[in-house]
């Protein structure tokens, strides 16, 4: 049997901002008492984890184990993600948690997580429908008696992030059919040229788009028609509503529930169609991407900042992605060697971290880099060099634009020497429409597919320092005043992740002791001597002979 755990932690605080005074910060003193944290604990025989763990399936047949991946069982153990998949849905089901409690009001949320680079991990993670049937124990699951069953639909739908006042999902390539729901899910019934008029689309190629992805809803039955008007199906009316009831409940049983004895083991595991089935790491993908979805509604909601910061990072779509395209669309005012710049081995964080050492008398920190859009990440330089065009990075793909903001940024410096500085960080936060979204910081672009259609890309990008950006402002204030100068080891980073992540390490040296002095309380207890030494693997009773042997000696 393998123990896994996971678990994520908080600290608590709070910020004072002064036009006339520096940002203010205080750390409460009882983080440990206070609770702010949520674990799961889940045991998983060894034979059960790649049933359980989807990475050991075979691409091709998700119900067979990836012949490639067969392995020892202590590999099977080591490489496995589960503990993983459970430390990241605890960590957004907290923050979503602490959103909701409104005794205290969290304002702020900073999180030591990418969060554009996780949703679009977990949205990959969770796009091959063939494992669905096979590996996804969300499918067919029903809440209780008064909901019915999740199926496929609801999974897909509650995939993709809508918001009105950011006008997502865009009407345009694989987002068009979930633009048209979200539409209809408004609008009771339209006719396409309606709906198509309503997503702001008067281009006949486009238009002809509309009418085949509702021809493809209809198919599918999410759509209805009657009488040349569309409306969606009304048990998709409130297919989010249900997915997120569901997520609460299963997030709560998995790390609020007290249970003991065998009940414990059965906190991962779900009744559908009266048996017991295991939630996979595909449901805690799922289920991690809708809490992440919930907690941006909910940051948009009340509003909360929301904040991730990222210590060691390899993204190189600054250099690789935004600064071709800047040069390209004659956004830059130098002289940009695009050759000499993508022949650096080097990372983003790597390449700005040297700039600023070899020009110390230039830059001073605290500094930033502006903020642009994550989607930049999967855009290139059109092919063609066409004024105003891009590309998506694979297969012509874009991912969703004005979501979430990037930028680089160094905090700290010595004041005995100049060279000794912090390392960059990268930065993404949450878009918030009322101050991101202005004519100074919206870029129009265009793609054209590959049967000739063009359609707009409007992403986010503040093209230089002189464009206003009130709330980056916030949040970099806010992040120098939360550097410690007086924590080696924390140099230029971030006190409030730092104290949680002592926290998180304190828990789980509590845990480690209960596990290891059970397991040595097994393996010493006479009534269970002679099954410990025949169901031991071969490695285990060989240690146990040579610790023996060098003891006596």
């Amino acid at each position: 049997m393998v123990i896994f755990f996971g678990g994520a932690y908080a600290s608590t605080g709070s910020v004072t901002f002064s036009k006339d005074e520096d940002v203010k910060v205080a750390y409460d003193s009882k983080t440990l008492e206070q609770g702010m944290g949520v674990s799961s604990v889940v045991p998983v025989y060894v034979n059960e984890i790649p049933d359980v763990d989807t990475t050991f399936s075979s691409p091709e047949q998700p119900g067979e184990i990836n012949p490639g991946k067969l392995s020892t069982d202590e590999e099977i153990a080591n490489n496995s993600m589960i503990a993983n998949a459970i430390m990241t849905f605890g960590e957004y089901f907290l923050a979503y948690k602490l959103a909701l409690n409104k005794t205290p009001l969290a304002k702020i949320i900073i999180m030591d997580r990418s969060l554009s680079t996780d949703r679009s991990i977990l949205l990959y993670e969770t796009r091959k429908t063939d494992f669905w049937d096979v590996k996804c124990s969300l499918k067919g699951y029903q809440l209780n008696e008064t909901e019915r069953s999740i199926d496929q639909f609801d999974l897909a739908i509650a995939r993709h992030v809508f918001s009105v006042s950011s006008n997502l999902p865009p009407a345009r390539a694989n987002y068009l059919r979930y633009a048209i729901i979200h539409l209809l899910k408004y609008e009771k019934a339209l006719a396409a040229g309606t709906i198509a008029s309503k997503l702001e689309i008067i281009d006949e190629k486009r238009i002809r788009r509309v009418e085949r992805a509702l021809n493809g809803l209809l198919d599918k039955g999410i759509v209805i028609e009657a009488d040349g008007l569309y409306s969606l199906d009304p048990k998709y009316v409130y297919s989010w509503e249900l997915i997120k009831q569901t997520t609460l409940a299963l997030g709560d049983n998995l790390f609020f529930k007290t249970a003991s004895g065998a009940e414990a083991a059965r906190s991962m595991k779900i009744m559908k169609s009266g048996k017991e089935h295991w939630l996979t790491t595909l449901d805690i993908s799922f289920l991690t991407l809708f809490t992440m979805q919930m907690l941006m509604e909910e940051c948009w909601k009340q509003p909360i900042m929301l904040v991730g910061i990222t210590k060691d990072t390899t993204a190189r779509d600054f250099k690789r992605q935004l600064v071709p395209i800047m040069k390209s669309q004659g956004m830059l005012n130098s002289q940009v060697n695009l050759k000499a710049l993508q022949d650096l081995p080097n990372t983003d964080r790597m390449i700005l971290q040297s700039a600023s050492i070899f020009n110390t008398d230039e830059i001073t920190p605290p500094w930033s880099l502006i903020e642009y859009d994550s989607a930049f990440r999967s855009m290139l330089p059109d092919g063609q060099g066409r004024q105003g065009f891009i590309s998506g990075a694979i297969r012509n793909k874009i991912s969703l634009e004005r979501t979430f903001l990037k930028t680089y940024i160094q905090l700290s410096v010595a004041k005995s020497d100049p060279l000794l500085r912090s390392n960059v960080l990268l930065i993404d936060r949450l878009t918030y429409p009322e101050f991101d979204l202005t004519s100074q910081s919206t870029v129009n672009f265009v793609n054209e597919l590959g049967d000739g259609t063009r359609e707009p890309v409007d992403v986010l990008l503040f093209g230089d320092k002189n464009v206003p950006n009130r709330l980056q402002n916030l949040v970099i204030s806010m992040l120098v005043a939360m550097a410690p100068m007086n924590i080696p080891e924390a140099f230029g980073h971030n006190k409030p992740l730092f104290i949680a992540d002592k926290v998180a390490k304190w828990n789980y040296g509590q845990f480690k002791r209960v596990v290891d002095t059970t397991a040595t309380w097994i393996l010493n207890n006479h009534k269970l001597r002679k099954f410990v030494f025949y169901m031991s693997t071969f490695r285990e009773r060989r240690n146990q002979i040579e610790q023996t042997r060098r003891e006596s000696i």
